[in-house]
């Protein structure tokens, strides 16, 4: 068994032995932190930017427009106050009248009315105007001859009758007989009088190329309405014989 001297002796190496192990895990642990700190970069700053002094333009993350791309195949709304394009149809209907519309009567037209024969010669629009002329023959004599024009004006198509006798002396006492345009398809033309009833309406229908139907509306001042409708039909002209 050691003696008191031999045991204080043994009690304090063992705490010397301690105490320099404490010292070197002190020791290595500072030399551990310095070599982290020497070997790491310093906090980047924040590139976020401030809203109070970002522009009030700029567009955040969260806006739709920047986060998805437009649909090529979206077609686009159209501005408020925007007329569809007209279709071709709607054209159609509202365009305006013209004389090429009514090229197809040019030429000379035979048709009966009752026991009379009455016909027509259409010359084609020249100058704004279309000339015809008309004659009723009964039994041999001629009982009337008409003058008429279509003209073409700014405010519409107008058309103008005028009566003669067989030598050329005006039915009408003052100025010839005006029907405006009512209505125009490629099959029914239809003229309207403003003023009276001598004729009160004058309708064109188109049967085919060869081949059409007049209808005159007469309202007299007293009595009933005279319907006056005759066919004609399209006369070929005949070439003069050569001699």
């Amino acid at each position: 068994m050691p003696g008191p001297r031999n045991l204080a002796v043994a009690v304090c190496s063992r705490v010397c032995v301690l105490c320099a192990l404490f010292a070197l895990i002190v020791v290595a642990g500072i030399r551990a932190q310095d070599a982290q700190g020497a070997g790491s970069s310093p906090a980047a700053p924040s590139t976020a930017p401030d809203p109070a002094t970002a522009p009030r333009d700029a567009k955040t993350p969260t806006d739709d427009s920047a986060a998805t791309p437009p649909n090529p195949g979206t077609s686009k709304t159209a501005p408020s106050g925007s007329t569809a394009t007209p279709t071709a149809s709607t054209s159609a209907a509202q365009a305006k009248p013209t004389l090429a519309d009514f090229a197809w009567l040019a030429g000379r037209w035979q048709g009966a009315w009752g026991p009379r024969i009455a016909q027509q010669v259409w010359m084609p629009p020249k100058g704004g105007v279309m000339l015809g002329v008309f004659q009723t023959v009964d039994n041999g004599d001629t009982l009337v001859l008409e003058l008429f024009t279509i003209v073409e004006t700014p405010g519409g198509i107008n058309l103008y009758v005028r009566h003669f006798t067989p030598t050329l002396q005006p039915w009408e006492a003052s100025k010839a007989t005006l029907l405006k345009l009512a209505s125009s398809t490629p099959k029914a033309i239809e003229f309207d009088n403003p003023v009276n009833g001598q004729p009160k309406r004058q309708i064109i229908r188109k049967i085919d190329a060869d081949t059409y139907a007049s209808r005159a509306e007469i309202v007299p001042d007293k009595g009933d309405t005279q319907i006056v409708e005759i066919i004609y039909h399209r006369q070929k002209v005949v070439a003069p014989a050569k001699h």
